[in-house]
């Protein structure tokens, strides 16, 4: 029978190289939080407890997770200690994660619980190779090749501050072995911490097997600043992109193409360049979405077309073969089938029929004046034809098959089939421009 497998993720730290009000495992990466990521991939383990160490300040930002509360930042040691009542009585491997390494895959985190189980070790720590080392831990190997101890980079020799291969603070420990080793820890180091690090040392000292998973080299671990921050957000966006365009959609650009993992789209769907596409958005096959576009928990149908220079907030459907085109924005509304809505408009709370074409400068306009009454909505049948610079002004309804003329304001519901006009009636005042040349001559 396999060891019970648990989970501590450390969340705790302020992260102040990150400069910033907001603690660094809650900055947002691709639709989630910074901690999300290692979250859900140590999830995909199925660890029973999965607990998360926090600060006091960040105690209530993780509902329907376990939470265990460091109540000073005293180092990543004293963090891990402060799961031991969580964990009081478990007596299988523990699985510690740091709560920044958004890029670890479930994968690696699989491969280094079969190598510490393979191994029979006491702990398991996971590196890997990083040409320049920076702040990273470095592992120490004897000339057996066996680790020796982990050396924090302030407090590493310049002999050890050479070597490539690093601590990626991820560690699986066989929790009889973990509780006694933290005890012991005292904070001998330049910053007075209490190192998780150093529980590999006093493993290895007393005798304990200690083994070492290394992660292939292309694994980024840890994000301590905001250009790592980026740095991971691309390695998450290239790893999505890759998922999408291997089941068939293609992505013409992907270096320029960010997709939350939330996002749904069908094959033979195709993303232009610089397009973002967040939340729960879903794309349909032989729809077509950018370039310069923007789609924010909306529903893209078969064969509909995004863009160029288009923004679909939240609420937006576009129906089969629809159209939202240049410099269109539209905000919880529906478009009918085959809807055309080409160019620079505003499309808000509104239902659009069928068939409808809507002229270039269009808006519903749906936020009223009076304060504290709600939004109107706008009902444009099918077949409608409105003309260039048109306002909808909300609550108001279109019939089916009316038409629209140009420049007019609408304010009252339009009959199906009837042509409204809302303007000033034109009026050419012939030979007006030579007298008034002649006047002023």
């Amino acid at each position: 029978m396999s060891k019970e497998l648990s989970a501590v993720v450390l969340a705790a730290g302020l992260g102040t190289r990150m400069r910033s009000a907001t603690p660094k495992h809650l900055h947002p990466l691709l639709g989630r939080r910074l901690v999300d990521w290692v979250i859900d991939a140590v999830r995909e383990l199925d660890p029973k407890p999965l607990i998360v160490v926090t600060s006091p300040d960040t105690q209530d930002a993780f509902p329907g997770v376990e939470v265990a509360v460091q109540e000073e930042p005293r180092g990543t040691g004293d963090a891990a200690a402060a799961a031991r009542e969580a964990l009081d009585g478990f007596a299988g491997d523990v699985l510690v994660v740091s709560g920044d390494a958004a890029a670890i895959p479930a994968e690696t985190l699989e491969g280094l619980v079969e190598t510490h189980r393979s191994a029979g070790a006491a702990a398991t720590v996971l590196s890997f190779e990083r040409d320049d080392p920076g702040d990273y831990g470095r592992i120490v190997r004897g000339s057996d090749g066996r680790l020796e101890e982990i050396v924090e980079a302030g407090d590493a020799s310049n002999e050890q501050r050479a070597i490539t291969e690093v601590n990626s603070s991820i560690y699986v420990f066989d929790a009889g072995k973990l509780w006694p080793a933290l005890e012991r820890l005292r904070p001998e180091n330049r910053q007075g911490e209490l190192y998780l690090t150093d529980t590999v040392r006093e493993l290895v000292g007393a005798g304990d097997p200690v083994a070492v998973f290394k992660a292939h080299d292309d694994v980024e671990i840890g994000v301590n600043t905001r250009a790592e921050l980026a740095a991971t957000a691309a390695q998450l966006r290239d790893r999505i992109n890759d998922v999408h365009m291997l089941a068939g959609v293609t992505i013409v650009d992907p270096q320029t193409t960010w997709i939350d993992p939330t996002v749904e789209l069908e094959p033979d769907s195709t993303i232009q360049p610089f397009t973002i596409l967040r939340g729960g958005s879903s794309v349909a096959r032989g729809a077509e979405v950018g370039p310069h576009a923007v789609v924010v928990d909306s529903e893209v149908g078969p064969d509909a077309l995004v863009g160029p220079f288009c923004y679909l907030r939240p609420g937006t459907v576009l129906e089969a073969g629809a159209k939202a085109g240049a410099f269109v924005e539209v905000k919880n509304s529906r478009l009918g089938a085959g809807v055309k809505a080409a160019h620079q408009s505003y499309i808000g709370d509104a239902d659009i029929g069928e068939g409808t074409n809507i002229g270039a400068g269009n808006i519903t306009a749906n936020f009223p004046h009076e304060e504290g009454k709600p939004k109107g909505r706008t009902k444009i049948g099918r077949n409608v034809r409105t003309g260039v610079h048109n306002a909808f002004v909300a609550p108001v309804e279109i019939g089916d098959d009316a038409w629209i003329g140009a420049g007019s304001v609408i304010t009252t519901d339009v009959p199906p089939e009837a042509l409204a006009v809302a303007r000033t009636r034109q009026e050419n005042k012939e030979g007006y421009v030579r007298r008034k040349r002649e006047q002023d001559g």
